[in-house]
């Protein structure tokens, strides 16, 4: 299962912020009254847990557009929410862990995304996979089986659309080695329309890989991943 955290990605991307308010509606005072001593059992109510809008779940981020945040867009949130892309047929025929649907990578990019991000997963055990697409213009649902998306996987989709080009979908493994402050500082440096638009698309792509390398190979501890980007 991917950690119910997505800026689409996995952003994420959907993976937009759709979590409901938290807050319980006020209760009206009452009268107190004194008890007779006597033994009380309570239950604590348990509510469900705010997170940051880079990371929802994988299964949500797929089926409400495989944006982890695109649902920001034209149409409203909870009509987006319903949109489910599952294109198979725009996945390449043979296995890939860079797909790039929407152009933004040359022949040579993804190559060496894909040679960086082969010598990460044999160092570390991490599996990052990326896809760039343009909702919606996307596999979808597809990417699920077509990548075997697991605990160790970081769905990284790179898509301009409604703004912030860097969306993320985290396992639960992943999460709990990596400070959920780094996604949003990465997302912060490289995915900003300013730098996009000036850098171009692939140029923010190929940053944000090798900062998520990066850290990935870095011993977990109190500070891991936790250095400013160049």
């Amino acid at each position: 299962m991917m950690m119910a955290h997505s800026h689409y990605l996995l952003h994420i991307p959907s993976l937009s912020s759709l979590s409901a308010s938290l807050t319980s509606p006020p209760r009206s005072l009452l009268p107190v009254r004194t008890l007779q001593p006597k033994t009380l059992s309570c239950r604590v109510p348990s509510f469900p847990t705010r997170t940051p809008w880079h990371f929802k779940p994988l299964h949500f981020a797929l089926s409400g557009a495989l944006s982890l945040g695109l649902l920001f867009g034209g149409i409203g949130v909870a009509e987006a929410a319903k949109v489910g892309v599952n294109k198979p047929e725009l996945l390449p025929k043979e296995f890939s862990t860079v797909i790039d649907v929407a152009g933004f990578l040359s022949d040579g990019q993804e190559k060496r995304l894909a040679e960086e991000i082969a010598a990460l997963e044999a160092d570390t055990g991490f599996k990052l996979r990326v896809l760039a697409q343009n909702y919606p213009v996307t596999p979808g649902l597809a990417i699920k089986d077509f990548w075997q998306v697991d605990d160790r996987t970081v769905v990284f989709v790179a898509d301009p659309t409604f703004g912030n080009i860097l969306n993320f979908n985290v396992g639960a493994t992943v999460d709990l080695d990596v400070p959920r402050s780094f996604w949003n500082r990465l997302a912060g440096k490289y995915g900003n329309i300013f730098y996009w638009k000036e850098k171009g698309e692939d140029a923010s792509i190929e940053a944000a890989v090798m900062a998520i390398s990066s850290c990935l190979r870095e011993p977990v501890g109190p500070n891991n991943c936790s250095e400013d980007f160049d």
